[in-house]
This record gives C-alpha cells, structure tokens and sequence, in this order.
C-alpha cells in the first residue's frame, strides 16, 4: 500500500499536466490563446487585490508588533494550561487564520525547538494542514470578485479555524499519545 502511494504521488502531476493540454486539444480549444487570456485576467485580479493584501498585512504587523499577541496568548495561557493545550502552539492558532507565511515560520521554530517527532511537533503539524488562512482568503478572494460585506464568511472561518485547533489537538493525543 505505501509503495502504492508512493507511485500514485510521484506520477499525479506531471499525468495531469500531459493531459489537461492533450485533452483540450482533443475538444479543439485553443490552449495557447486560452491561456494567454487566463493570464491575463489574472494580471488584472493581481492588480484589483494589491490595496487589499497591502491592508492584511499592515494590520497583521501592526498586531504581532503592538504586542497584541503575546498580551491575547498571556490571557488564554491558564485556560491552556488547565485544559491540556501545550502553551507553546497557542501562537500558532492565533497566526494560522491570519498568515501562511508567518504560521509556517512559527511552525518551523516548533520543530527545530522541540523536533518533528514531539508531541508540539505533532500538533503543529496537524494545525497547519487542518486550518485555513482565513483573513487572507477573505482578503483575496472576496477582495477580487469585489464582495464588501464578509460578515458571515468571517465568522464561519473563524469558527472552523477554532473547530480545527481543537481537532489537531484531541487527535494528536488520541493517536500519539
């Protein structure tokens, strides 16, 4: 079954990029045109979500250095700790909805702290493929087809953000521990 997978994944994409063009060629579309037309809606959604990106990101500098993170993670701290949540991911679900890039530098020092094999190691890990970067992706893709009102989409991703946390955490002590 391994070696199965193991082929499965080395094959997946390079077989889809043969034949995505083949069989477009195939239904007679015009590849080439097509995608210099793609492209070139996609110049323009870049240029429509600049404004958007340049507000997420200066408002997540502004909270990782006004401190606003370490004072919400010193208030949240006990209840971690009571409950069983190793302090050290708290950070991590508080970045996660908000930055890849900052989520996965944070998890990078996880794992060079306490190794990939730990039980931090472990539930960061799981955080960050079962959460989404829910500010970004409202950001971005809301921002692009022009949607001003995100309440619900907020609240709804906030909420499974929180639902995945709490996830990564009780199926990493269920199959690790």
């Amino acid at each position: 079954m391994y070696s199965l997978v193991n082929l499965i994944s080395a094959w997946a994409i390079p077989v889809i990029i043969v034949f995505i063009p083949l069989y477009a060629a195939y239904r007679k579309v015009p590849v080439y045109e097509s995608f210099v037309e793609g492209a070139k809606d996609g110049f323009d959604t870049a240029i429509r979500i600049i404004p958007h990106l340049v507000g997420m990101m200066v408002a997540i500098s502004v909270f990782r250095a006004s401190g606003a993170m370490e004072l919400t993670i010193g208030w949240v701290r006990p209840l971690c700790d009571w409950i069983g949540i190793p302090s050290e991911v708290l950070p991590l679900a508080i970045l996660r909805p908000l930055t890849g890039a900052g989520s996965l530098a944070f998890t990078t020092d996880l794992m060079q702290q306490f190794g990939p094999d730990s039980m931090i190691g472990r539930i960061a890990s799981t955080i960050q493929g079962s959460t989404d970067t829910t500010l970004y992706v409202i950001t971005v893709y809301f921002g692009a087809i022009g949607i001003r009102k995100a309440s619900y989409a907020l609240k709804v991703g906030l909420i499974s953000d929180v639902v995945g946390f709490v996830a990564s955490i009780l199926v990493c002590y269920l199959v690790f521990a």
